[in-house]
């Protein structure tokens, strides 16, 4: 048996529309807001756990994204087991991570952190976990299963066609669009992958995407049916992420209160492009020499991926651009304490060079802190450009500092684009956004399966 994503590979199969399902945009259709809600959803998040602290290795908006949407529905009366993979010998098997929400970690390949391109290989040991485990139940147990990204969308597709129920599919990211917009010294996704969200694209039930832009790279790269792709946008937890005193939240986390401060919140990868915005301190700094003694740079993640010189290079950049004394590192913070950090920040600075959607850049909008991001991917949904916050084309860091700089010089517009921040984020809670998957789910309920795949 060959353990590889070409051994999940079905043969031709056709494929049944089912009735009901939207077009690109919106969520649902004519017959989505009748039919019967699912019972239970297997979640499947083979690389990530939602149990791990979003902003270090690859726990990031997914996590959060599998966390919110599984609560919510449990509150709904929709049960939901998040498969994942095991990664140290001594977690249990079985986790009530809130009630009616269950993480189940699967034994599948060596146990530790591995690379996203290793862990394809162990895809098959993975599924057959996930089988015996729906095994001890009634047939019957599952009504759907959703996949969060291209290697849980594989696991997910040969355990839907096993268990005979729907696949709904959340790429999260894609393949080809990640190589259109590669930084520097970064690495291109492999052509598995490619061919495995393909695959997906071809054979998923229902394809979810973040944003417009995702459901039009869908059409445009893989050749998706609109009908078959509904836009469902996350969210942020309007609960915890919310405006607050500015001069508190700086004394909170160690800062005078006359600090301006550029705030970074994610993992430490090149597709983040921290280093934009180390560059881009620089640049204000040359610019005007009289915010040395203000300014304060906080990167807030966590290593991620395969580059564990990272860090290292960022520091290493720092130090050559001078601006060493203004940046402080700081680990993956939870979330009651991310809410300080983003109410201290003048602004939060997202200048990736792809983003499916951008959760960090809605949390501090919601938060009160306008953004300043690219224009790439989901930002523009996430960020209203010249309203909530700055999208800047490309990755000058002269651009961004330009920007930056006119914040800062102009508190009253910034206390604009922070108010009207607040309002944009109001529009996009996790609420809207379970509303959205349950139109979806109850679309693809009614349709036709797909036939068996196998890892043979």
């Amino acid at each position: 048996m060959a353990d590889t994503p070409d051994a999940l590979e079905a043969g031709p199969a056709q494929h049944f529309p089912a009735a009901g399902r939207a077009g690109p945009g919106r969520a649902g259709g004519s017959g989505a807001s009748g039919g019967a809600l699912p019972r239970r959803i297997a979640s499947v998040s083979l690389h990530t756990s939602p149990l791990e602290q979003p902003g270090s290795g690859d726990a990031g908006g997914l996590n959060v994204y599998t966390v919110e949407v599984a609560k919510r529905l449990a509150a709904r009366g929709i049960a939901t087991d998040v498969f994942t993979r095991a990664t140290r010998p001594d977690q249990p098997p079985v986790v009530e991570m809130a009630p009616g929400v269950t993480v189940r970690h699967i034994p599948a390949g060596p146990y530790g952190a591995l690379d996203k391109t290793a862990l394809a290989h162990y895809l098959c040991p993975f599924i057959f976990g996930v089988l015996q485990a729906e095994a001890r139940n009634e047939p019957g147990h599952y009504d759907l299963v959703h996949g969060h990204y291209w290697l849980s969308g594989r696991a997910g597709l040969a355990a839907a066609q096993r268990w005979g129920v729907p696949l709904v599919q959340s790429m999260h990211t894609l393949a080809k669009v990640k190589n259109l917009a590669l930084a520097r010294g970064d690495t291109a996704e492999p052509d598995s992958r490619v061919r495995g969200e393909d695959h997906l694209v071809r054979h998923a039930d229902h394809l979810v995407a973040n944003t417009p832009v995702e459901a039009g790279q869908l059409a445009d790269h893989y050749s998706a049916d609109p009908f078959r792709v509904s836009t469902v946008p996350p969210g942020v937890d309007l609960d915890v992420f919310s405006p607050g005193s500015r001069r508190q939240a700086l004394r909170r986390i160690g800062l005078a209160e006359d600090t301006e401060l550029l705030l970074f919140v994610g993992r430490v990868q090149r597709l983040k492009a921290p280093d934009v915005l180390l560059r881009s301190a620089a640049a204000l700094l040359e610019r005007d020499p009289s915010l040395r003694e203000k300014l304060v740079v906080a990167i807030v993640g966590g290593l991620s991926g395969g580059d564990q010189t990272q860090p290292r290079r960022l520091a290493e950049l720092a130090r050559s651009l001078g601006i060493a004394d203004v940046v402080r590192w700081e680990p993956p913070r939870s979330r009651a304490e991310l809410v300080s950090f983003y109410r201290a920040a003048a602004a939060t600075v997202v200048p990736s060079y792809s983003e499916s959607f951008g959760l960090v850049a809605v949390e501090s909008e919601a938060c009160g802190t306008p953004v300043v991001a690219a224009r790439v991917g989901g930002l523009p949904t996430a960020v209203r450009d010249g309203v909530s916050g700055v999208l800047v084309d490309g990755h000058d860091p002269d651009d961004y500092a330009r920007v930056v700089h006119r914040l800062i010089r102009e508190p009253a517009r910034r206390d604009a684009l922070g108010s009207a921040a607040v309002a944009h984020a109001a529009g996009l809670g996790w609420e809207a956004t379970v509303d959205g998957l349950l139109d979806v789910y109850r679309g693809t309920l009614v349709g036709e399966r797909l036939p068996m795949a196998s890892c043979q």
